[in-house]
């Protein structure tokens, strides 16, 4: 008697995050039913799906019943989508959100935070029938590790720029504003609010023309691993050569690493150092710079 391989849902926003997820999932023995949200998700998804259907990103409902009519009690959030441009002038009219987005967003969500909507979102799944897991639970060998992942090492001043951001990352995102902060010889270039990472480091850029700055990318003190997880990649190191950076900092064991030896190979290229950093006390370790974390 064989067993039909369980169903695993994939709700598909941008980036490979979503591939990465279907490719993991599918290792695992399960049978992979991907939502890709409209205009967001790689079109790749659908050659690696079990079964696929393409829905808009607010068109909740029918996502419901794709994933109900596929057999899917389990299902996990992955990829990006572009939360600043929902405020954007004929709004509702680009994309059409269906009842069940409209009840979620204007009578299910206390404000309009990243946690508050993705928590009423999970809430309305669970209802159906359909339970969020964890994102990166097929996953665990793409998050970040701790150390410096590049030859090159941060210098003193860089190991101070990393402490202060550190601090000032974490309380932002307990205060669930964003994950990312921009900073140069102890002082706030910029911050990540709703337009996402890759326009923040625009942004610092800009403000900072000189460069040498230090991106510090944390998860929240309290990170719901179903959601918003903090993701990097090669392109996250591209954007920062671009835009002046010398460091970026991501916190271990709570960050998503797309394609990792890319990622270590763009940074040799651009110069850019990364390190995997934890939070002060998950391990009884130094995090100073004059105790020198590097392993």
């Amino acid at each position: 008697m064989t067993t039909e391989p369980s169903a695993v849902g994939i709700i598909a926003g941008a980036s490979r995050f979503p591939l990465m997820v279907a490719d993991g999932a599918k290792r695992a023995g399960h049978r992979v039913v991907v939502v890709g949200l409209r205009g967001l998700a790689d079109p790749k998804l659908r050659t690696m799906a079990d079964a696929f259907r393409w829905a808009g990103v607010v068109r909740v409902g029918s996502w419901v019943r794709f994933l109900r009519g596929q057999g899917v009690t389990r299902a996990i959030l992955a990829g990006s989508v572009r939360k600043d441009e929902m405020y954007g002038r004929f709004r509702t009219l680009r994309y059409l959100p269906d009842w069940t987005a409209i009840r979620i967003w204007f009578f299910q969500t206390p404000d309009k935070r990243n946690d508050s909507v993705l928590s009423a979102l999970a809430d309305h799944l669970q209802s159906r029938g359909i339970t969020l897991e964890n994102s990166v639970q097929y996953n665990a060998d793409d998050l970040m590790p701790e150390g410096v992942l590049t030859s090159l090492q941060p210098s003193p001043g860089q190991w101070k720029d990393i402490e202060f951001g550190w601090k000032i990352a974490k309380q932002m995102g307990r205060l669930d504003i964003g994950q990312s902060i921009a900073v140069k010889e102890q002082e706030v270039i910029a911050v990540e609010a709703i337009e996402g990472t890759d326009r923040m480091i625009e942004r610092a850029g800009q403000l900072c023309r000189h460069g040498g700055w230090t991106l510090v990318k944390v998860a929240k003190p309290e990170q719901d691993m179903r959601f918003d997880v903090p993701t990097v990649g090669p392109g996250t190191v591209e954007n920062l050569k671009r835009h002046g950076a010398k460091v970026m900092v991501v916190e271990a064991g709570k960050a998503f690493v797309v394609d990792r030896e890319k990622m270590i190979e763009a940074a040799r290229r651009c110069g850019i150092v990364i390190v995997g950093r934890r939070e002060p006390g998950e391990r009884n370790e130094p995090t100073t710079p004059d105790a020198d974390p590097r392993p």
